[in-house]
């Protein structure tokens, strides 16, 4: 009881939200051509890429659709057996719409004024 109230467990337990964030949850997938492995926790994830990069792994990142291939675009997106189809319910649609067009829109300037009023406040930086 007194490890699940101290702060290096609360620390843990954050981290590891942090990495269900970015990698999401367990079972975690990794494929090189036609070998493809599977990994229920980050240790065994971080070890299966390890004994794949042996092998000559070659781990891609992709900003966008557009910078696919139509083969990549199938594989990671399209194909109905893998892709993950998370249902969003917008509550606010003119707030939506406001920072849609704040951050997506033709006009420069509102997109740097949000990024410089924000910027302190970044807990995951892509760039």
């Amino acid at each position: 009881a007194e490890l699940l109230a101290s702060p290096i467990y609360a620390n843990l337990r954050k981290a590891y939200g942090r990495l269900t964030e970015i990698a999401g949850p367990p079972p975690f997938e990794l494929s090189v051509g036609k070998k493809r492995r599977e990994a229920m926790t980050f240790s065994a994830l971080r070890h299966e890429a390890l004994d794949l990069a042996k092998e000559g792994l070659q781990l891609s990142r992709f900003k966008g659709l557009g910078e696919m291939n139509e083969e990549q675009l199938w594989e990671t997106t399209m194909d109905p057996a893998r892709r993950l189809l998370v249902r969003v319910d917008v509550e606010d649609a003119s707030a939506a719409d406001r920072i849609f067009s704040t951050l997506m829109g033709d006009q420069v300037e509102p997109r740097r004024a949000f990024i410089e009023e924000n910027a302190r406040d970044v807990r995951f930086l892509d760039v």
